[in-house]
């Protein structure tokens, strides 16, 4: 997949399908069956590192797994996050982080969060050749500044912002853009006025595709439910059961057989 194959398929009106990925593992099963886009998101601080929020994960960890990713998908176009600091204190320190991950990991963009202001930045990257994701809504790196994961865009003027922000990330030259926890109503009305794709997450059915995190497509974190993922599979159940499985035959001597 590439920057042309998504456009081909945005423009004749294919829905996109986007998921995250952390590891070479589950890059291989991913890229078996048709992704179009692998995003290797800073919620691995939460999913493999245990931390609250993202804002803990390093440079060194998202290029560690991003590599992990790139080396077990061959296919899949690999979306990477920039973390928390590497691309808001300047646009030249944006594209040194950005020039940084693409050249460590073999990967194809980036992914940054923010609207209008991040716009700036944006256009750095584009302009010196790198594709860049933008990401508005529900942002988690400004998890502190919203106080908690909320809905984005219930009221006219909250609406009126994130229309801004799509509109200026196009402009300054985004390939696509991450709806995140944006009302609805809002997400089509984004998605119908900007000419690139919109991924959704938690938006509605209106946007251009949609992005979920595996772990919770799986269930692979079995007390973690929430109301914008559907589990298509209960696999953390499935590990319990079988690793006790295990450790049962173990303790009673059926494992491993007499030869």
């Amino acid at each position: 997949m590439t920057l042309r194959d998504i456009h081909a398929r945005y423009q004749r009106g294919e829905k996109l399908v986007m998921v995250t990925c952390y590891d070479y593992a589950s890059a291989l099963l991913l890229d078996a069956v048709d992704v179009d886009m692998l995003l290797v998101g800073d919620s691995l601080a939460n999913t493999m590192l245990g931390f609250d929020t993202t804002l803990p994960v390093t440079m060194d960890q998202m290029i560690h797994h991003a590599s992990a990713v790139r080396r077990g998908a061959t296919r899949a176009f690999v979306v990477v996050d920039m973390p928390f600091m590497s691309y808001q204190i300047s646009p030249e320190d944006a594209l040194a982080s950005a020039g940084r991950i693409l050249k460590e990991t073999g990967c194809e963009a980036v992914k940054i969060e923010g609207g209008e202001a991040m716009a700036p930045t944006v256009r750095k990257l584009v302009c010196a050749g790198v594709p860049v994701m933008g990401h508005i809504g529900l942002t988690p790196q400004s998890v502190h500044a919203f106080g908690g994961y909320r809905t984005q865009g219930r009221d006219e003027e909250a609406a009126r912002r994130l229309k801004a922000d799509a509109e200026a990330l196009a402009d300054a030259g985004a390939f696509a853009v991450v709806l995140e926890l944006i009302a609805p109503n809002v997400a089509a009305e984004i998605t119908s006025s900007t000419d690139i794709p919109t991924v959704g997450i938690g938006s509605g059915p209106s946007c251009s595709g949609q992005v979920q995190v595996l772990h919770d497509m799986l269930g692979l974190f079995p007390d973690r439910r929430y109301r914008h993922a559907k589990r298509y599979a209960e696999i953390g159940e499935a590990v319990r059961e079988a690793v006790g499985r295990y450790a049962d035959d173990v303790r009673s001597e059926r494992f491993p057989e007499a030869s």
